[in-house]
């Protein structure tokens, strides 16, 4: 399926921005659904904004109504010191927001052919050294807690007729923000090194991959249902730390030991101290030809951009 016209939320985040270029790069007229328009707007040079706030509100189904796709990747930062009030913001943005949305979707006529909508691999908790298709169960711990309310959110736009996709994201590539962006200060300082002993696995991806399956996604009808955003090859902490010295041309053998983590970014820390070895498989079933597979051009590629 063609993408003519497309809706997005979290246009202006790190995923969002790299996917409305390439949607427009494909010709697609994006409009985003975003709490200040103007900012939106003058970020994202020729995108249409308009106002949406996704904890008040249902979507505006006259933006919604024959939209080809609507790509959902609005949501509260996850990677900031968790106390009670961030967590139920985590939580909100991701369940009442995505409720909202499909309230929206609901309104609309016609509605869109197909739901792209943001999770992410902490719905399997943390585990040992065994590879996890999108069979796996959930884990018990609070970030898979809320990846099963976010995407049961966003699979009730299945008894829309909506086609449903949920892109549980590993660790991205990125220089320019996320896990790879708060690594590089020490990394090039030579003062990096794995973190809480470096056995927990890292499923990362690089960015462009993870805009790569969500087009793919809303244009192959035989995507539905749960799809793991991660790269062929996950690797230790341990080894993409080396790989990460390696690249930048730095030592990197300062382990940085769990409890300082934790003593930095409290319960946040098993983001960062504990991992899965998370693995596409259904992406690669439906034949998605991933644009970095190895870590070393991956990351290559990103401290480039």
């Amino acid at each position: 399926m063609a993408l003519r016209r497309v809706v997005v939320t979290g246009a202006s985040g790190l995923i969002g921005s790299r996917l409305v270029a390439r949607l427009k790069d494909q010709g697609a007229q994006v409009t985003a659904l975003t709490r200040d328009p103007e900012r939106t707007a003058s970020l994202l040079a020729g995108t249409q904004a308009e106002k949406w706030d996704p904890l008040a509100e249902a979507a505006p189904s006259a933006v919604i109504s024959g939209a080809d796709a609507v790509f959902h990747l609005a949501g509260e930062n996850v990677a900031q010191r968790w106390n009670a009030s961030a967590k139920q913001a985590i939580r909100d943005s991701r369940a009442i927001g995505t409720a909202n949305l499909v309230a929206g979707i609901a309104a609309a006529d016609p509605r869109p052919g197909v739901l792209v909508s943001s999770s992410a691999i902490g719905y399997y908790g943390p585990h040992g050294e065994e590879p996890l298709d999108e069979e796996a169960p959930p884990g018990r711990d609070f970030l898979a807690e809320v990846c099963v309310e976010w995407e049961s959110a966003a699979n009730a736009a299945r008894q829309l007729g909506v086609r449903v996709v949920t892109i549980r994201t590993g660790v991205v590539l990125d220089a320019s923000g996320g896990a790879l962006g708060k690594m590089l200060p020490p990394f090039k300082a030579g003062v990096g090194g794995p973190v809480a002993g470096g056995a927990q696995y890292m499923p990362w991806i690089h960015a462009d991959d993870v805009v790569g399956i969500m087009v793919a996604a809303a244009e192959g009808e035989n995507w539905t249902g749960a799809v793991n955003a991660t790269a062929p090859e996950p690797l230790t902490n341990r080894d993409f730390s080396k790989l990460l010295g390696k690249v930048l041309g730095r030592p990197a053998v300062f382990p940085v030991p769990g409890f300082a983590i934790r003593a930095m970014y409290g319960e946040m820390a098993q983001i960062v101290t504990t991992g899965a070895r998370v693995m596409p498989a259904k992406a690669l079933v439906n034949g998605y030809e991933f644009k970095y597979p190895s870590a070393e051009g991956a990351l290559r590629s990103a401290l480039e951009d």
